[in-house]
């Protein structure tokens, strides 16, 4: 007996839906776990978990904040690149930032919770407070000395041309002082919290300031990963803070820039990537072979 056209294509499309099944949904992630098994894999396949003093304490995979409770950096400690994913570190909330070069102006409120920082004030806050904290020059090109986007809204009075009517510093707010006095002979004003002053016609200039082109603090210092997970730091970020750590510890500087030499991995196949640092397994390391006064 000939089963209708319909009733064909219907039973034809179960039997592809158990095949699959079966294949994609029961053999294909039992056969995963299984190569995840294989001796010498196993370890990764796990998530590459650190342990110390019988205990884990993190991933090898998965960077971590080594903070106080209020969130500030423990001294005796090499510090991880800043993380945009959740509060920090989160694995569930992984993510970047999504903020570009053109993010420099600050929305600013009287309400804290409706004030965010733009990219440029970011890179700022982080290279002026790593800059304090490793006892370097923390300045960087287009930031004030407060640790802001130094970023003016220059009001002009046919709108693009003609001479400078008004200018805000449009990244600082009372009781800051402008960083810079006047521009174009017009006095520098401060923002004030919940202006818009681009929409209200000010033209956004940055201004580059009196910083080296080649700043102190490195870059991954003061920006995120893509991920915001990257447990690595670069090795000229690891080299700013080893006489701090050093000095915490009371070691010799040569000898913890021996063990950062230990937990540095070169480039993937030699020609990809950069060198990293690993910096769990490295204060681990600091741990065990000089333990913190």
């Amino acid at each position: 007996m000939r089963l209708p056209n319909w009733l064909a294509q219907h039973l034809a499309a179960l039997r592809a839906l158990l095949v699959f099944t079966v294949l994609l949904g029961l053999a294909y992630p039992l056969a995963l776990v299984a190569v995840g098994r294989i001796p010498g894999l196993a370890e990764k396949a796990d998530g590459s978990l650190v342990a110390a003093d019988g205990r884990t304490v993190g991933s090898a995979l998965i960077g971590q904040s080594f903070t106080d409770p209020d969130g500030n950096p423990v001294p005796r400690y090499f510090q991880s690149r800043p993380s945009a994913a959740g509060d920090g570190y989160d694995p569930t909330a992984t993510a970047a930032s999504n903020l570009g070069p053109e993010s420099v102006v600050d929305t600013t409120s009287n309400d804290p919770e409706e004030s965010t920082r733009s990219l440029l004030t970011q890179v700022c806050a982080r290279s002026r407070a790593a800059g304090e904290l490793d006892a370097v020059d923390g300045r960087r090109p287009y930031c004030t000395v407060d640790g802001v986007g130094a970023v003016l809204a220059v009001f002009r009075a046919d709108g693009l041309s003609g001479p400078v009517t008004r200018v805000v510093s449009v990244n600082q707010v009372a009781p800051a002082t402008p960083f810079l006095t006047s521009y174009e002979g017009v006095p520098v004003e401060l923002a004030q919290p919940g202006e818009d002053y681009v929409a209200a016609g000010g033209l956004v200039t940055p201004i580059r300031g009196d910083a080296p082109a080649d700043p102190a603090v490195p870059a991954d210092a003061v920006t995120a990963s893509g991920s915001g997970l990257d447990p690595h730091i670069s090795p000229a970020y690891a080299e700013l803070q080893v006489n701090r750590v050093a000095r915490e510890r009371d070691a010799d500087p040569a000898a913890i820039r021996r063990l950062v030499g230990e937990h540095t991995t070169g480039r993937s196949l030699g020609f990809m990537g950069e060198p990293g640092v690993n910096v769990l397994e490295l204060n681990l390391a600091l741990d065990r072979e000089f333990p913190a006064r």
